[in-house]
C-alpha cells in the first residue's frame, strides 16, 4: 500500500486551499489501498533560503527531506498566482533534490478562468528536472467560489470526483510500480 503525501500549497490558512485539501482528503481517504500524509505548507516550518551554508542542512530541510522520502507519491494542491504556482512551493520543492526522484505527483489546482492549469504546466517542468514522473490526468477547479456552496461542499460533484478518482488510481498504479523498481533496483538521479 502506497503512502501519498498530500501538500496543500497555499500560503493563506484556510480559505480555497482549505476547503479544496477538505475535499480532497475526503475522496482519498475512502481509499483502502492508500496511507495520506498531509503537509499544509500555510502550516509547515519550510527552511530558510540559504546559499554556501558549511553547516549542512538546517532542521526544517532534514524534516522535508524525511517526509518527502518517506512517501511513494505525491499530490500537490496547488492554486495560480499570476499564472504561476505560489512561491512556498517553491522553496519546498527546490529544498529537497533526491527524496523526490522516481516518485509520482498528481495535480488538484485551482483558480479563476484557467482553473490552475498554467501552475500545474510551471510544475511538470520543475518535477521533470527532479526525475518525478508527473500524471497526464488532473483535478481542476475553475471560478472555484461558484463550484462550492457555503459548507464548502461541492455543487456539481460528479465531474471532480470522478476525475479524483482516475487521478488516484494512475497514482497508486504509479506508486506501487515505482516503489517496486526503487527496491529492485536503486535509482540514481
Amino acid at each position: 500500500m502506497p503512502d501519498i503525501l498530500v501538500i496543500i500549497a497555499s500560503p493563506r490558512e484556510g480559505g480555497v486551499g482549505a476547503m479544496i485539501g477538505r475535499w480532497f482528503l475526503d475522496q482519498a481517504g475512502q481509499r483502502p489501498d492508500l496511507r495520506l500524509d498531509v503537509m499544509d505548507l500555510s502550516r509547515t516550518p519550510l527552511p530558510p533560503i540559504q546559499s554556501g551554508n558549511a553547516d549542512g542542512p538546517g532542521e526544517e530541510a532534514r524534516a522535508l527531506a524525511a517526509r518527502i522520502a518517506a512517501a511513494d507519491g505525491f499530490v500537490v494542491i496547488t492554486p495560480e498566482y499570476n499564472h504561476a504556482y505560489p512561491a512556498c512551493l517553491k522553496l519546498a520543492v527546490d529544498a529537497v533534490r533526491h527524496e523526490w526522484a522516481a516518485k509520482p505527483v498528481g495535480f488538484v489546482s485551482y483558480g479563476g478562468r484557467s482553473g490552475g492549469l498554467r501552475a500545474v504546466e510551471q510544475l511538470r517542468l520543475v518535477f521533470a528536472e527532479l526525475h518525478v514522473m508527473t500524471l497526464r490526468d488532473t483535478v481542476s477547479f475553475h471560478q472555484t467560489p461558484t463550484q462550492f456552496d457555503e459548507k464548502g461542499r461541492l455543487t456539481e460533484p460528479d465531474g471532480a470526483n470522478g476525475a479524483a478518482k482516475v487521478m488516484l488510481d494512475q497514482l497508486i498504479w504509479w506508486a506501487t510500480t515505482l516503489s517496486q523498481g526503487r527496491a529492485a533496483r536503486p535509482y540514481t538521479p
